[in-house]
């Protein structure tokens, strides 16, 4: 009980920090890591140890896909790929349905892949879809981010269901079934908190680009299935592998340790990024330089 009561005091030092005091994130976090092991008793030296190798983790498992991830997100942005895909998905939603949208593409998105990477994934569409759209990021952003966890959370084949049902020796079959119909339910909340709360915060996508300029880099931007591509292959082959463990289709041989190289996040990113690649009109040295797009 003091554990937990100790958790919450954490998490909510870190919420109260970071939206009162603005508190950068990354200090808000630090802080109530110290604060919650002294807390509980752990010595000075093991604190400093769990700091270093969870913060070592997080940055060898999430860091490259984040880079590779900002890198695919700019030459989506510069390039008008990202405004040419987004006039299409609006086409499709309707400007007053994105946050909807995107929840439901965060929440099917989410079940094979790991919500980080898709995310890191979806970003540049969500930020190009709110800025045709005329929204505040805070309301897509929270929408794509819920839709993403909800499924995530409770729905296999995504690892941490799959250990809970194990653990519990619950039905893998109907923990899917539950899973689809409870994280389901938890989006109709989900975007209701994005439109009634989020909005109040308006955070503009793209404060540098005007709509004169983005009807300008539309007009010369690449077609709207070429710039899907940097976005759709890397979540097509990590959803094979997600697919492929969970069914064991393969399970030997080249092709095996094939999908599960192309598979992994980053280097599906890797391969996300050679599509990217292929967006501006003429690549030269000048677009990857310093000074140029990434």
């Amino acid at each position: 009980m003091i554990s937990l009561l100790l958790l919450l005091a954490a998490v909510s030092f870190i919420v109260w920090s970071t939206t009162r005091l603005r508190l950068h994130p990354f200090l808000a976090l630090l802080v109530a890591a110290l604060g919650y092991g002294l807390s509980a008793g752990m010595s000075a030296e093991a604190l400093i140890a769990a700091v270093n190798e969870g913060f070592g983790g997080t940055m060898g498992s999430i860091g490259l896909v984040i880079v590779l991830g900002v890198i695919i997100g700019a030459f989506l942005e510069h390039s008008g790929g990202a405004f040419r895909l987004a006039e299409r998905v609006l086409g499709w939603l309707g400007r007053r349905r994105v946050p909807e949208g995107m929840a439901l593409m965060g929440y099917v998105v989410s079940i094979p892949v790991f919500c980080d990477s898709g995310f890191i994934l979806l970003t540049p569409l969500n930020k190009a879809l709110t800025k045709r759209a005329g929204l505040s990021l805070a309301v897509t952003a929270v929408a794509l981010a819920l839709g993403l966890l909800a499924s995530h959370a409770l729905v296999p084949p995504t690892p941490g269901p799959i250990a809970t049902a194990g653990i519990l020796e619950a039905d893998l079959g109907l923990v899917i079934l539950l899973g689809l119909g409870v994280s389901l339910g938890a989006l109709v909340p989900a975007v209701w908190f994005a439109r009634r709360y989020a909005s109040k915060v308006f955070i503009d996508p793209n404060p540098e680009l005007s709509e004169g300029e983005i009807a300008e880099k539309t007009t010369a931007a690449p077609g709207a299935g070429k710039a899907f591509l940097p976005i759709g292959v890397p979540i097509a082959l990590i959803v094979l592998k997600s697919l492929n463990d969970y069914l064991g289709w393969v399970e030997q041989g080249a092709l095996k340790g094939a999908i599960d190289f192309l598979g992994t996040p980053f280097v599906a990113l890797l391969v996300g990024l050679g599509f990217a690649l292929l967006l501006p009109r003429k690549l030269d040295r000048e677009i990857v330089s310093a000074r140029g797009w990434v």
